[in-house]
């Protein structure tokens, strides 16, 4: 049994990491043949592609994946640790599963891997009230998934091993896309920046970057297999490349990616500290690369920027936000917001009022303080009420949602290009994605998902556009 331990997994050393090439032992294929199994997720994009992952290393053990955890022989929650809400809503899927065992399958097998297997008061929890979870694992051995669920089930006794260090690499590992027409791509794990309100650091380890060359054979393999789009993923995406060479970073893997003549490319997440020129030049340069940003500022204030450990100040970041809008054509520019940090005043508060209105945010993902365990940001005073908070959410969305509508607007009566992604809601209509990573519904005849259309845009609503394929 390993258990976490975040002293370890604060430390970063000179210590070069290992590159494990993934291969299953022919022992675990299809050892549990005609078993079915239940995977749910929560969080990030790098949490769902995990389950890309996890779903071809259970596959190949022989389990069917089915729809309905309540019929599922096994069910694995991949968990997200970066906000209480996701801890809550993880811990109460847990509770359904117990009733479950107690109540319909007593043989019901039961395993939590994620971010959150990586917090050392979560595993005490399991460890203490939820002694019917099966086997828990940690993001830096997913790659043991096979072993660890047969020895979970051989052994009838509970099974944790999770690891905590700056982290290995992990090549070839299997992966079933959830999708044949847009795929995720690792190019970096972990992250060094140690926000003082983020987990992630303690999580997912050191920052590592994948060899240009792997990645490159991925996207050429996805070229192949006639994919449309390629998102770029990490922690701090940014940052790719400076912790492996000298002179090749994020910039310079974006223009190489860009000759594979993939038709979309998009990276996320992004670090405003590690905003190159290099980049900001590739993307307006490269017409495959989509001209959609996406740049957490948190707050607009300096002071509590300098509290969360960002690195930068409000007039940094205005300064790249400013150079972004005017290299690249038609860009957008989507943010993160967190209201409510330990300390902030109402003159704080309006600062990031002020920051909003000035960048009218193409879209904001906006979030009430929640503090992580561990983190420097819990040990501060908490002195904002709950109320307060409430309310100060509530007036940031007003103005925020004020500029989503406002520059949704502007692109009515314009046809734009969208990758055709699905039946919407709505009776027949079609809905996608626009190169700015905006969201349209739109009727039309005789299309297929992964075809990228002209549609004009007939209706601007708040988080989504209305139009017609353009004959």
């Amino acid at each position: 049994m390993n258990l976490p331990n975040y002293k370890q997994a604060m430390l970063r050393t000179k210590k070069k990491y290992q590159t494990i090439n993934y291969e299953i032992d022919k022992k675990y294929i299809n050892k549990f043949k005609n078993k079915t199994y239940f995977l749910k997720t929560y969080g990030c994009q790098m949490n769902e592609h995990d389950s890309e992952n996890i779903s071809a290393m259970i596959e190949s053990m022989g389990f069917r994946k089915i729809d309905c955890y309540e019929d599922a022989d096994m069910v694995i929650l991949n968990t997200c640790s970066i906000r209480e809400n996701a801890h809550n809503k993880a811990f109460g899927m847990l509770g359904r599963l117990k009733h479950l065992k107690q109540t319909k399958n007593s043989d019901l097998i039961i395993g939590l891997c994620g971010c959150m297997a990586q917090e050392t008061g979560v595993v005490n929890q399991i460890l203490k009230d939820y002694k019917f979870v099966n086997f828990v694992f940690g993001t830096h051995n997913l790659y043991q998934l096979p072993q660890i669920v047969t020895e979970a089930i051989s052994s009838k006794k509970q099974t944790i091993e999770v690891f905590s260090k700056e982290g290995d690499l992990i090549e070839n590992m299997p992966v079933k896309r959830d999708k044949n027409y847009k795929a995720y791509v690792n190019i970096i794990y972990g992250c060094d920046k140690f926000c003082t309100y983020c987990i992630v650091p303690y999580t997912r380890g050191s920052q590592r970057s994948r060899k240009k060359e792997d990645i490159l054979k991925e996207v050429n393999e996805l070229v192949k297999d006639g994919y449309k789009e390629v998102t770029l993923l990490g922690q701090n995406v940014n940052a790719y490349g400076k912790d492996l060479y000298e002179d090749y970073g994020l910039g310079e893997l974006l223009e190489d990616v860009s000759k594979t003549n993939i038709p979309r490319i998009r990276f996320m997440t992004s670090h405003p500290w590690d905003f190159s020129d290099k980049m900001i030049e590739k993307i307006a340069a490269c017409k495959n690369i989509m001209p959609s940003v996406h740049l957490p500022i948190q707050s607009g204030s300096s002071r509590i920027l300098k509290l969360m450990g960002r690195r930068y100040t409000k007039e940094n970041y205005l300064e790249l936000f400013n150079k972004i809008k005017e290299t690249i054509p038609n860009v957008s520019i989507s943010t993160d917001i967190i209201v409510g940090f330990p300390q902030e005043t109402e003159e704080d508060f309006q600062q990031t009022l002020e920051v909003a209105e000035y960048c009218k945010f193409d879209n904001a993902f906006t979030f009430i303080f929640s503090a992580r365990e561990n983190t420097p940001a819990a040990r501060l005073k908490d002195d904002v009420s709950i109320e307060t908070k409430e309310e100060r959410l509530q007036r940031l969305n007003q103005v925020v949602n004020h500029y989503f509508l406002e520059n949704n607007q502007k692109l009515v009566g314009t046809t734009v290009k969208v990758l055709l992604e699905g039946m919407s809601e709505k009776k027949d209509m079609y809905f996608g994605y626009t190169e700015t990573n905006k969201l349209v519904n739109f009727t039309g005849k005789n299309k297929k998902i992964g075809d990228i259309v002209d549609v004009e845009i007939t209706e601007a609503k708040t988080w989504s556009l209305d139009g017609k394929i353009k004959s």
